[in-house]
C-alpha cells in the first residue's frame, strides 16, 4: 500500500517531534534520517528529517525538493512541510523558499503556515506568535545564537521570504469549524494569496485546521496542525480505525545527555541536573584553541563508574555572543556540534545505549555521527519529545529535544521512562 502521508521537517528534532504526533493519532510512522535509499514497509507516514533549518536557502531548497520528490514515488496521497514552532529563519528564508519551491513541485498554488502547538505554549493570534504569555520577539528565541526572532508579526517575517502573497486566517474564522476554514482559504487562494497564516490557539483549533487541510496537496506548520491530519484518512477509508502501538526495546547499557542548545529551557534543564548529578562543561574558548575536548569528556564520562552522566555546551547568550563576535557565528556553531558528535561516537563505542541529545542542530550532527538511518517511534517524555529507538543491527535508545521543549527536570524523566 503506498504511503499516505508524506512529511519534509527542517531539523531532526521537529522531525522526532512530528513523527510523535503522528504516532499518537494512530499513524504507523517512520522518520528517516535524510532522503531514504529505498521504500519503507509497513508505514502510513514517513518524516524525512533533514538539516536544513539554518542551511543556506539554495541548499534547502534543493534538500526539501529531493525528499519531496521521494516521498511522491511513493505515491503519497499528502504532503506535509513541518518547521519549528516559533517560526525560527533568517531572513533569507528558509520557510518561505522551501514552501513556495514545494508548492511549485507539487503544482499547487496555495497552502497554510501554523506554527501553533498550544500543549507547548506556542499559539497564534491576529497572526502574532506567542510564546507563553510573551510575544515571539519578548521571549527567549530573541537571544538564539543561530536564528533570533526580533518579529512575532508571521506575516511580516515571511512575506519577504516568498514572492507569494501572504494572508492570514483569522480566530474568527477558525472558530467557526472546519468548513468555515476551508471556505477562507479558498478565497484567499482565488484572491491571489499563496500562503496563509492560520490563527490557533487550542487543541480544538488545530484539529479543525487539519480537518479543513483534507485533499490539500501540501500543508504546512508546527506538529501540532498535523493533529488532525490522520482522521481525514479515517474518514476516507485510508487509515485504519485501530491504533496499535508497537513495543519499545529494551536497549539495556549506559546512559548519557549530550546538551548543544542555549535555549532557555535546556538552560534550565542543565542547571536542574548539576544539582545532583555529574555534569562536563565544554570549554568553547579551549576547544577554539586546538585542546582535545573530545579526549577530555570521555576519559572523564569513563571515569564516572557507569552512572548516566551529562556533558553541555550549554551557556547563557552573553557569553555564546561574545565568543561568536571573536570567531564566526557558523564557524562556532559548526566546531561544538562536531565536538558533541565526536563525543557522542565515543560514548557509543564505550556501551552507551540510552542518549538524550537536546538542540536540533546537536541532535542532526549526532544522529548523522551514529550513522542513524532510521528511527522507530517509542513512548512520548514530554508534549514533543518521544524516545526513539534506531532501526540499525545495533539498536540505540534516543531522546532528540528540541532546545525550546520540556519540563526542567526533563533529563531525569527521560531515562527514568526506559527500563
Amino acid at each position: 500500500m503506498s504511503l499516505l502521508l508524506g512529511c519534509i521537517a527542517d531539523d531532526f528534532t521537529g522531525g522526532t517531534d512530528l513523527a510523535s504526533t503522528l504516532s499518537a493519532e494512530g499513524m504507523r510512522t517512520v522518520q528517516s534520517i535524510g532522503v531514504p535509499e529505498a521504500p519503507i514497509a509497513d508505514a502510513d507516514a514517513v518524516v524525512i528529517a533533514l538539516k536544513s533549518r539554518t542551511a543556506p536557502a539554495d541548499a534547502a531548497v534543493a534538500e526539501s525538493l529531493a525528499a519531496l520528490r521521494w516521498l511522491r514515488a511513493q505515491g503519497c496521497r499528502q504532503y506535509f512541510f513541518k518547521y519549528c514552532s516559533t517560526f525560527d529563519s533568517t531572513p533569507a528564508g528558509n520557510i518561505g523558499p522551501v514552501a513556495e519551491a514545494l508548492l511549485a513541485e507539487l503544482g499547487a498554488d496555495f497552502t497554510i503556515a501554523c506554527p501553533a502547538y498550544p500543549e507547548n505554549g506556542r499559539t497564534v493570534y491576529r497572526g502574532h506568535l506567542f510564546v507563553g504569555d510573551q510575544l515571539l520577539s519578548e521571549s527567549g528565541m530573541k537571544d538564539h545564537p543561530l536564528t533570533p526572532m526580533t518579529d512575532a508579526n508571521l506575516l511580516r517575517v515571511l512575506q519577504p521570504q516568498t514572492r507569494l502573497r501572504v494572508g492570514l486566517v483569522a480566530h474568527d474564522t477558525v472558530a467557526g469549524g472546519p468548513a468555515a476554514i476551508a471556505a477562507a482559504c479558498r478565497q484567499a487562494a482565488a484572491a491571489g494569496t499563496g500562503i496563509a497564516i492560520v490563527d490557533a490557539i487550542s487543541a480544538a483549533d488545530l484539529r479543525a485546521i487539519g480537518s479543513a487541510c483534507a485533499g490539500m496537496p501540501l500543508v504546512t506548520g508546527g506538529s501540532g496542525v498535523a493533529l488532525g491530519l490522520p482522521d481525514n484518512f479515517r474518514r476516507s477509508g485510508e487509515l485504519s480505525a485501530t491504533r496499535d502501538t508497537a513495543s519499545f526495546p529494551d536497549t539495556g547499557g549506559k546512559a548519557a545527555v549530550i546538551a548543544g542548545s542555549c535555549s532557555t529551557a535546556t538552560r534550565a534543564q542543565v542547571a536542574h541536573w548539576l544539582r545532583s548529578r555529574p555534569g562536563f562543561r565544554i570549554d568553547v574558548q579551549r576547544l577554539l584553541e586546538g585542546a582535545d575536548i573530545s579526549g577530555e569528556a570521555l576519559a572523564w564520562a569513563a571515569a564516572q563508574d557507569g552512572q548516566a552522566v551529562l556533558i553541555y555546551a550549554t551557556a547563557a547568550p552573553g557569553e555564546i555572543r561574545a565568543v561568536q563576535a571573536a570567531a564566526g557565528t557558523q564557524a562556532v556553531g559548526t566546531r561544538i556540534e562536531q565536538t558533541l558528535a565526536d563525543i557522542a561516537l565515543g560514548l557509543v563505542k564505550a556501551g552507551t545505549r540510552r542518549l538524550v541529545v537536546a538542540g536540533g542542530e546537536t541532535s542532526g550532527a549526532v544522529v548523522k555521527r551514529l550513522g542513524i538511518r532510521a528511527l522507530r517511534i517509542g513512548p512520548a517524555i514530554d508534549p514533543g519529545v518521544p524516545w526513539t529507538c534506531s532501526i540499525d543491527a545495533q539498536a540505540l535508545a534516543l531522546a532528540l529535544k528540541s532546545g525550546n521543549f520540556g519540563s526542567g527536570d526533563f533529563f531525569e524523566k527521560a531515562l527514568s521512562r526506559l527500563p
